[in-house]
């Protein structure tokens, strides 16, 4: 009899290996891309884009790139729009061919509204089911601070990571059939990292202001603050009154990049060509975001593996 036992379980367990069904999801095991690398110590590479077509959501899907970003700041507000992109993200044979169900690309938007009117805009793009969002026009801790409460769910007594306490309404149906999980088990991982090393939500600011770079290591000491974000620099230029290319934005860039370094989060930029993309990976930017040829190119000049 034992031996039929055994022989019936190894059965049982090779149909599941077999039948590509996914292990079940735990609390440590990172089901945003872009975090579970991070927390490795990898750099990540992105797009953005305002092409909301099932087309380019297809396209993104399998991308050779870790995120990709909807700017929707400075493109209109279209939450249908949204969804159904991500929608189209969804890549059943992919979920199949990796054997769980963390995305290739992780799926994070930008909005009109700066950090400390922007709750009911987060709540929107979390319950849709995105994996960060990108705060714009940061200039002080506390806008910092409402960022980081508006992605979080109210704590329960007793959280080990109870602070910064949360605001976020919980009604979350359809980011848990986006991200393919229980509605408890949702709540588990939507906690942000690093604040949460079990988190998958990623709360990314933009320092984009002269009172932000002032402001920047209490910033980017805000419990919660997974990233801070330049992008390409145009808004911090205007706001200093110089062009771009200025050294003084540049001192700016580093600047963020050493208050992200002492904080152990994320620092993300963007570089437009492939030396600019090895260039700012050696100086220790750990987020690019740039084009597919680009960042390609730029891998192969730091002979770094897809």
């Amino acid at each position: 009899m034992p031996k039929i036992i055994a022989v019936t379980a190894a059965v049982l367990s090779a149909i599941v290996i077999l039948s590509g069904v996914p292990r079940a999801q735990t609390p440590n095991v990172h089901l945003n891309p872009v975090i579970a690398k991070l927390a490795q110590g990898k750099t990540v590479y992105g797009l953005n884009t305002g092409d909301l077509s099932l087309a380019n959501a297809r396209e993104t899907a399998r991308a050779p790139v870790d995120f990709v970003y909807v700017d929707m700041e400075h493109n209109p507000l279209d939450f249908p729009a949204l969804h159904m992109f991500l929608l189209g993200m969804t890549d059943r044979a992919m979920v199949l061919k990796k054997g769980n169900l963390q995305p290739n690309v992780a799926l994070m938007a930008r909005f009109p509204p700066e950090a400390d009117q922007s709750q009911w805009v987060v709540k929107q793009a979390l319950d849709i089911g995105l994996h960060g969002v990108i705060f714009n026009g940061v200039d002080r801790p506390e806008q910092a601070l409402i960022a980081v409460k508006s992605m979080r769910y109210p704590q329960l007594r007793g959280s080990k990571y109870f602070e910064p306490n949360g605001i976020r309404g919980a009604a979350p149906g359809n980011a848990t059939w986006i991200w393919g999980i229980s509605g408890d088990e949702y709540e588990r991982h939507a906690d942000l990292w690093p604040l949460n090393p079990d988190g998958d939500l990623l709360a990314m600011l933009m320092i984009e202001s002269v009172e932000g770079l002032e402001n920047v290591n209490a910033i980017a000491a805000t419990p919660g603050v997974g990233a801070l974000f330049l992008g390409a620099g145009n808004d911090l230029a205007h706001s200093m009154g110089v062009r771009t290319g200025d050294p003084e934005v540049e001192a700016g860039f580093q600047k963020v990049l050493a208050a992200c370094k002492a904080r152990k989060i994320g620092c993300a930029i963007t570089a437009n060509t492939a030396n600019d993309v090895a260039r700012r990976v050696k100086e220790g930017w750990n987020i690019i975001r740039s084009t597919v040829p680009a960042i390609s190119a730029g891998r192969t000049l730091l002979n770094e593996k897809q």
